[in-house]
């Protein structure tokens, strides 16, 4: 038995008189496309990893190699248009699978469709498990995972509730300075940092903020009352860094300077409206903080021989 994405399986009953059961096969674990196949079954919308007996045969619905989708017409009734069609109306919360999936997915600037054939399977079905809560087969998550060049470990959330770091270092690593150019290509365009600040009775304090680079300045939201509204009219130190726990390197950016509250209603207006997110710890922050950089710094880890 071999089989194409978006066949259909089909398996008849055994008893006379009795409804055969069919659905989209949605994935497909072998290069030649033999069995076992993740299977939408059109009866209930579910996706199962199935192992057919002899009372199972393959409906071919399109052309293509085994384990590459074929192409899809839009409208035209097939199976994957059924398997939208049987999809529930709205759009439900993904699982964390999906969620972890489409979030590295995007990271690494892959398409669906692309990530879909890495995995062999269809790229409806990938859509689905990214934007809908599935129970996802062993099968798939390692697919899933060999496609995006991470773990199922990862995929499942291990070490979510862990700081990074957890690795080995590298055999032979190697410190580098950053000049200010390459630390302003870092900080990017906005991300999470954290601020150093003087909180209350001269105590240090350090947390995190979501924040902007416009033109030249750092910016941030935060509350009146809160601690990194301490940062205001001091000077400051504000850091933001990226841990590659695979490849145990990472970089670390240093901005010092000072800090000040932007006082102009439409400046603030601006910046509101401009934010490519809003504070992620919620509630009221309309106290925009800008700090001004006199001092850049950083360093990168690599291997020794880079």
């Amino acid at each position: 038995m071999r089989a194409h994405l978006g066949d259909q399986l089909v398996i008849e009953s055994a008893t006379t008189g009795a409804a055969r059961r069919d659905g989209e096969i949605v994935g497909i674990h072998h290069d030649d496309g033999t069995p076992p196949y993740d299977v939408r079954w059109s009866d209930t919308d579910e996706v199962t990893l199935v192992f057919p007996g002899p009372d199972a045969h393959v409906r071919h619905l399109g052309h293509g190699e085994p384990g590459f989708a074929p192409a899809a017409r839009p409208g035209t009734g097939g199976a994957a248009d059924a398997s939208r069609a049987a999809a529930p109306a709205g759009r439900a919360d993904p699982g964390d699978i999906g969620r972890r999936v489409a979030a590295e997915r995007r990271r690494q600037g892959l398409s669906r469709e692309e990530t879909a054939r890495r995995a062999r399977m269809s790229p409806d079905y990938l859509a689905y498990l990214e934007e809908r809560p599935a129970d996802l087969t062993p099968a798939t998550v390692i697919r899933l995972a060999d496609a995006l060049g991470t773990t199922v470990a990862a995929l499942r959330g291990a070490g979510t509730d862990l700081p990074p770091g957890q690795g080995h270092a590298l055999l032979h690593p190697r410190l580098l300075d950053l000049g200010p150019r390459e630390c302003r290509s870092l900080l990017a365009t906005h991300g999470v940092g954290r601020i150093a600040v003087s909180a209350s009775e001269g105590r240090p304090a350090v947390v995190p903020v979501n924040y902007e680079v416009v033109g030249e300045a750092i910016v941030f939201r935060t509350a009146p009352d809160s601690i990194a509204a301490a940062a205001a009219e001091t000077e400051v130190a504000f850091e933001v860094d990226h841990v590659d726990e695979a490849m145990s390197q990472g970089w670390s950016v240093l901005a010092v300077g000072p800090a000040s509250v932007v006082t102009d209603p439409e400046a603030a207006r601006r910046l509101a409206q401009s934010a490519h997110t809003t504070p992620w710890a919620g509630g009221a922050r309309e106290m925009w903080i800008a700090i001004r950089p006199t001092s850049l710094t950083g360093r990168r880890i690599v291997p020794a021989d880079q």
